[in-house]
């Protein structure tokens, strides 16, 4: 761990977990918690929970749990001691500064290495533009109609016409070539040596959330191939997880995001007014970067090409928006191909109408599909009928369903019963699919499956005792002390947890779940670990109902660890006292009066 378990916890304690998570999703107060829609997966009703009392978070849907350093680590996507500095220095608390490892030291410096040759080539490209060899490329950009300001505020240059320029450069700063081929801004031929990757192209760097630069698109001057060539991926670049134009756009006050193909549109519509647009990196959109806007909005304007390319790439997003949660609506920039094109001909006024007038993804997809069917001919629009079902099967939300159908069925002239009974059937059928899907991805050999079972069933008493420590703590400690102790959770997660909740209650009193968590530094772990913490029970009408339950929990966690005892037992000495305090299990009795 970077930092102590007290510094740790002191930072954790200094920042409230229901405020943090509340700047990100809006939480709405529902008696002792907080709920939202879960932000971690697509959900119509509020599965997320969050406790200011035991400072976790909990989703009965999707399984996401832990502390407030959880949340970053799953939402930023922050490492833990990231997390551990963000919420330092939004508590005004100063972090002690630690001597890394010699491993952590060599990683730390190739990567600021690898941005410092990034940043360095950036400025580089910058200064060659306002050269006398750049004025060609400068040229390019203007009589696209970017202002000095946009060329300035994207940082746009040129890479020179020869093919050693920026090694060259690069070198008498005193990189070594292995660094510079590991950027990916030069290549080695064992015939020519090494030269760069970029030569006579107008470039765009490519910025991190942070605004670093971190890699590059070049576009060539005239017209030789390719067109577009971008940079190699890299330690500190992979293209899926990133947007071009995101640094700035996640900052804009507009609605949602506006999501297109190139590099020129984005910058255009940037000029135009439009700064929440970004741009998918020379690959098709991804799920990484459909779970990147997420963080940010549940809403994506696609303003891809007009051209067949354009309505396929944006055919292929719109489910990965939807599985994320993101609704996407489609803009029609006909007779136009682009953004670009669009609003030098018809200005930002122009665009601002057709963003309002943005069709539904659904609709968009019906529309296209329309388009290659005739309508005409019985057996062709029963396959385009087909088509529409299958499109709007994946509606989960009957409302919705039904809405789309009923506004398909008056535009396009069908029967809506009878396309409400096909669209149930594909949904029925894509249901089944994935149940079968995830039952043959998670299948297993018998024997494994059984002994996960079993396993599972003796772990469950000991997490529900566990659950019941975390909840009622002053009521449960006291009437357990001498019957069970940490070591009868024979499960070694279980028993690690139980140690912690025994010595924190016997030191304060109490017991403090959040604390635990922040022991572990893997998200994997401490979801794990919340999901068992942080779980609300649900109490029985009558006090004496909750005795009961309770009272039959600790005694099944008993009888298993004697069992275990018994099993594993050595020294037969104690067999005995073990035979005596399972004699003493039937006449325990647990009481619990709240209910």
């Amino acid at each position: 761990m970077y930092y102590s378990e007290d510094l740790v916890e002191e930072i954790r304690s200094r920042n409230d977990i229901v405020d943090i998570i509340n700047s990100y999703v809006s939480l709405k107060k529902k008696g002792n918690t907080y709920t939202a829609c879960c932000p971690f997966h697509n959900e119509k009703t509020p599965s997320f929970h969050v406790s200011r009392e035991k400072q976790l978070y909990h989703c009965f849907g999707c399984g996401a749990a832990g502390t407030v350093y959880t949340f970053l680590q799953q939402y930023e996507n922050y490492t833990f001691p990231e997390s551990v500095e963000f919420l330092a220095n939004r508590a005004g608390i100063q972090l002690p500064q630690r001597e890394m490892t010699l491993q952590e030291r060599k990683e730390a410096d190739y990567n600021s290495a690898l941005k410092e040759i990034n940043k360095a080539a950036a400025g580089y490209f910058y200064y060659a533009l306002r050269q006398k060899n750049g004025e060609a490329a400068m040229k390019y950009l203007t009589d696209r109609g970017l202002s000095q300001e946009t060329i300035h505020k994207f940082g746009l240059g040129y890479s020179n016409m020869y093919r050693d320029d920026l090694y060259q450069y690069l070198k008498q700063k005193g990189y070594d070539d292995k660094l510079l081929i590991d950027s990916g801004l030069v290549r080695f031929d064992e015939r020519q040596g090494v030269n760069d990757v970029f030569w006579n192209r107008v470039m765009f760097p490519i910025m991190d959330l942070n605004g670093k630069v971190i890699g590059f698109g070049g576009r060539v001057l005239g017209d030789g191939l390719p067109k577009y060539v971008n940079s190699q991926e890299t330690k500190i670049y992979e293209k899926r997880r990133h947007l071009y134009g995101f640094h700035i756009a996640r900052r804009s006050r507009r609605e949602g995001f506006i999501l297109c193909e190139g590099y020129m549109d984005v910058i255009s519509m940037h000029q135009a007014g439009f700064d929440n647009a970004c741009a998918s990196l020379g690959t098709a959109f991804t799920i990484q970067q459909a779970m990147l806007l997420k963080r940010y909005t549940d809403k994506v304007y696609l303003a891809y090409d007009s051209d067949g390319a354009g309505v396929s790439a944006a055919q292929k997003a719109i489910p990965i928006l939807r599985e994320v949660g993101i609704s996407a609506r489609v803009i029609n920039m006909q007779p136009y191909k682009d953004p670009d094109e669009f609003i030098k001909a018809l200005g930002a006024e122009a665009f601002e109408e057709r963003i309002q007038q943005a069709e539904s993804s659904i609709m968009f997809q019906v529309r296209v599909a329309a388009g290659k069917f005739n309508q005409q001919d019985p057996e062709s629009r029963t396959q385009f009928q087909q088509e529409i079902a299958k499109i709007v099967a994946v509606l989960q939300e009957p409302l919705e369903r039904d809405n789309y159908i009923e506004a398909i069925a008056n535009q396009y002239f069908m029967d809506k019963k009878k396309l409400t009974d096909l669209v149930n059937r594909y949904g029925k059928y894509i249901t089944e699919q994935k149940q079968y899907i995830e039952a043959t991805q998670e299948e297993k050999p018998q024997d494994i499956r059984r002994q996960e079972r079993l396993e599972q069933r003796k772990q469950q008493p000991q997490r529900l005792l566990l659950t019941w420590l975390v909840n009622y703590p002053k009521e449960l400690f006291p009437q357990i002390r001498g019957r069970i102790g940490p070591e009868d959770f024979v499960d070694e997660f279980c028993q690690l947890l139980a140690k912690q909740l025994f010595e924190q209650y016997e030191n304060l009193g109490d017991v403090q779940p959040a604390k635990i968590i922040n022991q572990f530094e893997d998200v994997e772990e401490q979801t794990k670990v919340a999901s068992v913490l942080q779980t609300t029970l649900k109490l029985e009408p009558s006090p004496e109902d909750n005795s009961v339950v309770i009272t039959e929990i600790v005694r099944k966690v008993k009888e298993e660890s004697i069992q275990y005892q018994l099993a594993h037992l050595q020294d037969y000495s104690r067999l005995q006292e073990i035979i005596k305090q399972k004699s003493e299990i039937p006449t325990w009795n647990i009481s619990l009066t709240c209910g």
